[in-house]
């Protein structure tokens, strides 16, 4: 069975309210991505955009097609989100929705970490 590895970094994470799409999913571990970009707060949910300086904290996870199919319509792929390849501070190269642009009046979250911000 081929695989696609994912980063998550928001409701899809451990105790988020998302994670049951994952529930197939096989957990690698905890990941931080380059430091290449900011952690905007959307509200109930973050956006990783590209373009600033922040290493983002997250999960990644080896999702099978239909997991990778159900999370592309949870993240809007690829009108709302856009699933792209970046870098992982190990150098790893992943799949990751990324946020097209930086909203704005958007809040950053404070250190690229979204359950840290939320206290979760």
């Amino acid at each position: 069975m081929k695989t696609t590895r994912i980063f998550t970094y928001g409701t899809l994470m451990t105790g988020q309210p998302n994670h049951r799409l994952l529930a197939r999913a096989k957990r690698i571990g905890t990941a931080r991505t380059q430091p290449v970009f900011d952690l905007v707060d959307l509200g109930p949910f973050p956006g990783m955009v590209t373009g600033g300086s922040t290493a983002v904290t997250g999960e990644v996870y080896a999702v099978d097609r239909e997991t990778l199919a159900a999370l592309d319509r949870l993240e809007g792929h690829p009108r709302f989100y856009q699933r792209r390849t970046i870098r992982l501070a190990n150098g790893q190269w992943i799949a990751a929705y990324i946020y097209p642009q930086r909203p704005p009046g958007c809040p950053l979250v404070p250190g690229g970490d979204w359950r840290n911000a939320k206290g979760v």
